[in-house]
C-alpha cells in the first residue's frame, strides 16, 4: 500500500515542524526524512556533469564481452578496481571464488556449400569446443525429447552436423511496447499472490539440464561433427549462452552453435530435399585453465558514526559473448559506479558505509553473489539434486546459517534489465520497506519513477540476499529493447543503449543509497526464511 503525505508548510516557526524548503533541506512526514538539499545536489552532479556513457563505452568498446572466466572479464573486474579507486573509494579490491576454466573465441564461420556457396550468420556457444580448422558435414536432423530417442540414432551420427530444433515460427513473435505505460505501473503495483510451484519448478530444471548433459555426452560418444541450433529471436539476431561445460573434466560435446533462426530454417527445408546436403565450419575457440578462479569487485565510501553498518548497491559485470554485453550488464554496472562517483563528486558523509559490488558468475546461476554472501552474511543448504548442478546456495531451501555482519547489512539494490530509466523498485513482499521506498520516490516522480510493487521478482543477483533475510531489492526498468532483441544477443551492444536513461537510473540509485545510509534506522527486515 502506497502511503501520501505532503511536507506540511506553516506561517509560524514551530520547533519539529518542517517550515519551508527555503529553511530546512530535510522535509518529508514524521518517520521518514528525505534531505532535498542532498539530492538537488546529486541530480545536479548526474544530470551535468555525468560519466556514465564514458564508463559504459569503456566496458563494452574498449573491454568488449565479458564471460565469466575469460580474459576479458578478468580485465574488467581489474578495470573496474582501479577506476573506483580513482574515483576515491577506499578499500577497492577484488574477492576470488571457484569458477572454473574460462573460454572465449575469435572467431566462427559456417558455410551452406549448395545450392550455391553462401555464408551463414553463426555464434558457437559459450564452453564448446573449436573445430581445429574448416569441417564438413552433412546435416541431420534429429529430434531427442527424452534419452529413449537415442537408441534411433545409434551409430548414425559420425561426421555429422545435427540440426537439433524445428523450424522457427515467425508468427509466435511478438514485441512488447519499449515503455511502461500508466496502466502497466498501476497494475505492476497490485500484488499478485503467488502460486506454491518451487518443486515443480526445480523438478523441470533438473529434467533439462540432466537431458542436456546426457546429449552432450551421447553427441560425443557417436562422433557428430557439430550441433546447430535456431536462434530463439528472428530479423537475424543471434541469442545464445552456455553448451558444454566450465567445469574441468567434464564432457565439452561437439562444437556448438547457434544459427539466426531464418538462416536455421533453410537448412531445414533444404535437408528435407536433399538428405546429403553439406555444410562447413570454422569455429576458432580455446579455454584457459591456469586459473579456476573469478572475481568479485569490491569498494566502499566509508560511514561514520553507523560505519560498521552498510548499505550496498550491485550489477553484475559477466556477459554472454555474442555482443559486447552493454544493456546486459555493462549498463548496470555503469549505473552503480556512476551513482557511488556521484556521491564522491559532491561530498557525502554517509553515516552508514556505502558499498559497491560488481558480480561476475551472474550468468552461471549467479554464483559470484552467492559466494560473497555465503562469504560474508550467511547461507542455506541445497538438496544434493540441486548441488549438483550449481554451486553454494542457488535455490536452497535449508534453515539460514547467518554470520555476524548478517546484522549489519541494511539493504542491497541491484541493477540489472538493460538500460531503461527506473520507474521504481519491487520491494519483495516486504510491507515496511515499501513504504519508505514510497517517500523515497517522491521527489524523483518528475523523472518518471513512482512505482512501488510489493511483488518478487528474481534470477538476478538480489536474490542470495533475500534467500538468506536479508533485504535485497531490484529496480523496475523500462524494458526498451531488452528482451526482444539485445537480452543475450549479438545485438547487445553500446548502439542500444539510452544515455538519457542511464543517467537518470545514476541519480535514482544514488539517492536511494544516500537515503538508506542516513536514515536513523536500518532498512526494515521480512521474517527469516524457515
Amino acid at each position: 500500500m502506497r502511503r501520501t503525505a505532503l511536507c506540511q508548510l506553516a506561517v509560524v516557526p514551530v520547533l519539529g515542524l518542517c517550515l519551508s524548503l527555503l529553511w530546512v533541506p530535510r522535509c518529508a512526514r514524521a518517520g521518514e526524512a528525505v534531505n532535498l538539499d542532498a539530492l538537488t545536489r546529486i541530480r545536479d552532479e548526474g544530470f551535468h556533469h555525468s560519466q556514465v556513457m564514458e564508463t559504459v563505452r569503456h566496458l563494452t568498446d574498449e573491454i568488449g564481452p565479458r564471460l565469466t572466466g575469460s580474459p576479458q572479464a578478468k580485465e574488467a573486474s581489474e578495470w573496474t578496481r582501479k577506476k573506483l579507486a580513482e574515483w576515491g573509494l577506499a578499500n577497492a579490491h577484488l574477492e576470488p571464488f571457484e569458477f572454473g576454466r574460462g573460454w572465449s573465441w575469435s572467431g566462427a564461420a559456417l558455410t551452406l556449400l549448395k545450392p550455391q556457396p553462401v555464408p551463414l550468420l553463426a555464434v558457437p556457444k559459450a564452453y564448446t569446443p573449436g573445430t581445429k580448422g574448416p569441417v564438413r558435414g552433412a546435416l541431420l536432423a534429429v529430434k531427442i525429447t527424452t534419452e529413449k530417442d537415442f537408441d534411433q540414432y545409434r551409430g548414425k551420427l559420425a561426421g555429422k552436423v545435427l540440426l537439433l530444433d524445428e523450424a522457427h515460427d515467425f508468427s509466435k513473435d511478438k514485441v512488447e511496447p519499449r515503455r511502461y505505460t500508466a496502466e502497466a505501473l498501476a497494475e505492476l503495483g497490485q500484488y499478485q499472490i503467488p502460486k506454491e510451484v518451487d518443486g515443480d519448478r526445480d523438478k523441470s530444471f533438473l529434467e533439462r539440464v540432466r537431458l542436456r548433459r546426457a546429449k552432450t555426452k551421447f553427441f560425443a560418444d557417436e562422433k557428430a561433427l557439430a550441433t546447430l541450433e535456431a536462434s530463439e529471436r528472428p530479423w537475424g539476431i543471434v541469442r545464445v549462452g552456455a553448451g558444454g561445460s566450465y567445469r574441468p573434466g567434464e564432457e565439452t560435446g561437439p562444437p556448438a552453435l547457434v544459427v539466426a533462426a531464418e538462416h536455421y530454417n533453410r537448412f531445414l527445408r533444404l535437408a528435407e530435399k536433399d538428405p546429403g546436403l553439406e555444410v562447413e565450419i570454422d569455429v576458432k575457440a580455446r579455454y584457459y585453465d591456469d586459473d579456476p578462479t573469478s572475481s568479485d569487485t569490491i569498494a566502499e565510501i566509508p560511514g561514520t558514526d553507523k560505519a560498521n553498518e552498510v548499505v550496498m548497491a550491485g550489477a553484475h559485470l559477466d556477459s554472454w559473448h555474442a555482443g559486447t554485453g552493454a544493456t546486459d550488464n555493462a549498463a548496470g554496472s555503469a549505473v552503480v559506479m556512476e551513482a557511488v562517483r556521484i556521491l564522491k563528486a559532491i561530498g557525502v558523509k554517509p553515516r552508514r558505509t556505502i558499498r559497491v559490488a560488481l558480480w561476475t558468475g551472474e550468468e552461471q546461476f549467479l554464483i559470484g553473489s552467492y559466494a560473497y554472501v555465503g562469504e560474508h552474511f550467511g547461507s542455506r543448504p541445497q538438496s544434493p539434486e540441486l548441488k549438483e548442478f550449481a554451486r553454494y546456495s542457488w535455490r536452497a531451501k535449508g534453515p539460514v546459517t547467518v554470520k555476524p555482519q548478517h546484522a549489519k547489512l541494511s539493504a542491497y539494490f541491484n541493477l540489472d534489465n538493460g538500460s531503461g530509466k527506473i520507474r521504481g523498485i519491487y520491494a519483495e513482499e516486504n510491507s515496511a520497506a515499501a513504504a519508505i521506498f514510497a517517500d523515497w520516490l517522491r521527489p524523483l516522480h518528475d523523472l518518471g519513477a513512482d512505482t512501488v510493487s510489493l511483488r518478487h521478482t528474481g534470477s538476478t543477483d538480489h536474490v542470495p540476499f533475500d534467500s538468506i533475510g536479508l533485504p535485497g531489492f531490484q529496480f523496475i526498468q523500462d524494458e526498451l529493447d531488452y528482451l526482444p532483441r539485445t537480452h543475450h544477443s549479438n545485438m547487445d551492444t553500446y548502439d542500444h543503449l539510452e544515455c538519457e536513461d542511464l543517467m537518470q537510473a545514476s541519480v535514482v540509485m544514488a539517492a536511494f543509497l544516500y537515503d538508506a545510509a542516513m536514515r536513523t534506522e536500518m532498512m526494515p527486515r521480512k521474517p527469516l526464511p524457515e
